[in-house]
């Protein structure tokens, strides 16, 4: 599968997706650089796109343009939403560790989209 590496602001993330509630101490375990891919199993959209977040203070700190509200839960939970110009999309679901994943789904460049989420550090 070939990955998309996306240059500028993410239309969704982790994205991904507001974070779960949780400690800020527990969430902030989860702080430093991420990379995440999100791979399109639903609709007319790019196969798959990587690119990288950092996370501060549990909360998810936008590297590009895209407008990120989100926050990581104690317990590594992510509910988060993503826009950028026409583009907007939310995800879901949990970090662990070094690792996560879950859903996501929104609509970049007018396509309706969704499918899954991959994120490590």
């Amino acid at each position: 599968m070939t990955f998309s590496v996306l240059k500028r602001s993410v239309p969704f993330a982790l994205a991904a997706a507001a974070f779960l509630a949780g400690s800020a101490a527990q969430a902030a375990s989860f702080d430093g650089p991420w990379t995440v891919i999100i791979v399109t199993q639903a609709g007319n959209c790019d196969a798959a796109y990587s690119f990288p977040l950092q996370i501060s203070g549990g909360r998810i700190v936008s590297t590009g343009g895209a407008t990120i509200n989100g926050r990581i839960s104690g317990g590594g939970g992510v509910n988060v939403a993503i826009s950028s110009g026409a583009s907007s999309g939310r995800a879901s679901g949990r970090l662990a560790g070094y690792s996560g994943s879950g859903r996501w789904s929104g609509t970049l460049n007018g396509a309706r989209c969704s499918g899954r989420w991959e994120a490590h550090r």
